[in-house]
């Protein structure tokens, strides 16, 4: 067996520094880095300008909207009305001159005749005044009377005068003509035949101016008497008024029907002119409805109306439009076409449907609060997917109780929000959600 040995080099001892090496950096550079921030920052800004909803755009949740399709069909031309029951003729009980209620010969509810005593009311001054009037016209008539008598006298006085004038004319005439011829052969004596013509002459005179005078007096007397005439038939009249207003008192049914709102008590005292009570034609109704603004211009007096009473169908007709808008709306009257239905009660309520036009065909969305928002030039219009809605003007027509007529802006088949648009109705674009 052989031993080997191994020996040493003579380099010294050994040690790990001959190991170590410079390792070169192989990551990005800072201006790398900062670009690729800038870019990320720049996505996310154009991420955000994106997703996150406009200053003019809202979201809504879908369980908040009513969205209805545009659909081609029928639209019937017809509004719907409630209308009450009103009585044709209504005349109202005033007091004409006002008193104290002494007697009442009438309950509330019954039904008159014209002319009938309802009740009887006391007024002391206003008789006593009526009293001084009728004296005071009493009087007055009999003073124009009595100057009436005074112009007939005088009257008879100036004939009596013409018809002596005239007596005395034709005797002085008579007794002229024998003694003219009679003076031309010289029987008779010249200052003779002289007198006899100077009396003809002057009676003649007299005679022309008693006259004129007569025919003078006859035209001032005739209007004297005419004026007096009128005066005496203006007295008489006013004398009559008031005993009209003395009588008035005694308060009387003006037409027959039935006494409402008639609730005066004995002892009440009433000035004049205040209201007693009124009274409603028996039998005879009419109803009166209210209608929207929006129909000003399309109800027109004598358009056709139905109206459901006791289950069956009743044809009505407009006949008095009232276009005061109050409160948006403005009152129509209808009358009843023949035979007036039974049992018909003051008040009543009645459900009819006005005929406005003829059946047509055209684009329909459902009617709904919307309209009251933008008057119909514009609605939401809900994108086909369903994610969204834009802003889109349009134009409505007609409108009934189920659909509103589209005239343009709309095709079939488009979906439009018919809900309200409180709290978004200012803006152009909806976002919704929960779809």
């Amino acid at each position: 067996m052989s031993v080997v040995r191994m020996s040493k080099p003579d380099n010294g001892p050994a040690s790990g520094g001959a190991m170590d090496r410079v390792v070169e950096k192989t990551g990005l550079s800072t201006r790398v880095k900062i670009g690729i921030g800038a870019a990320l920052v720049l996505i996310a800004a154009l991420l955000f300008w994106y997703f996150a909803p406009s200053a003019n755009s809202q979201t809504v949740e879908a369980a908040r909207l009513t969205i209805s399709p545009v659909t081609q069909g029928r639209f019937d031309d017809f509004l719907p009305l409630r209308a009450r029951v009103e009585p044709a003729v209504t005349v109202f009980l005033d007091a004409v001159e006002g008193g104290r209620v002494e007697q009442i010969l009438v309950e509330d509810g019954a039904m008159v005749s014209q002319g009938q005593l309802l009740a009887v009311l006391s007024n002391s001054d206003l008789q006593l005044n009526v009293l001084a009037r009728q004296t005071e016209v009493t009087q007055q008539i009999n003073s124009m009377r009595s100057q009436e008598l005074a112009l007939n006298q005088t009257r008879l006085s100036n004939e009596r005068a013409l018809i002596e004038a005239e007596l005395a004319m034709q005797t002085a005439r008579r007794q002229y003509d024998v003694q003219r011829p009679l003076a031309e052969r010289g029987f008779v004596a010249g200052r003779t035949f002289a007198d006899s013509r100077d009396l003809y002459e002057s009676n003649r005179r007299r005679r022309d101016l008693l006259a004129r005078q007569r025919a003078t007096d006859e035209r001032l007397q005739s209007t004297q008497l005419a004026q007096l005439r009128a005066s005496t038939a203006a007295l008489n009249q006013s004398l009559e008024i008031a005993r009209a207003s003395l009588d008035a008192l005694n308060l009387r049914a003006p037409v027959a029907g039935q006494l409402t709102s008639f609730s005066i008590q004995v002892g009440q005292s009433f000035q004049r002119g205040e209201r007693l009570g009124q009274l409603d034609s028996a039998g005879r109704n009419k109803l009166r409805a209210q209608v929207d603004e929006f129909y000003l211009g399309r109800v027109t007096v004598g358009q056709i109306a139905n109206a459901e009473i006791g289950g069956r169908q009743v044809r009505t007709r407009v006949t008095r439009i009232f276009p005061q808008v109050r409160n948006g709306v403005f009152e129509i009257e209808l009358q009843f076409l023949g035979q007036e239905p039974p049992a018909l009660q003051r008040g009543q309520t009645v459900q009819i449907r006005l005929t406005l036009g003829d059946p047509s065909m055209a684009r329909l969305i459902p009617s709904g609060a919307f309209y009251n928002d933008t008057g119909g030039s514009w609605v939401f219009v809900v994108a086909p997917d369903g994610g969204s809605a834009v802003r889109r003007n349009v134009r409505l027509g007609r409108r009934n109780a189920d659909f509103i007529e589209v005239l343009d802006g709309l095709d079939p088949g488009e979906r439009v929000i018919t809900s309200p648009y409180t709290g978004f109705a200012e803006r152009d674009r909806l976002s919704i959600s929960g779809q």
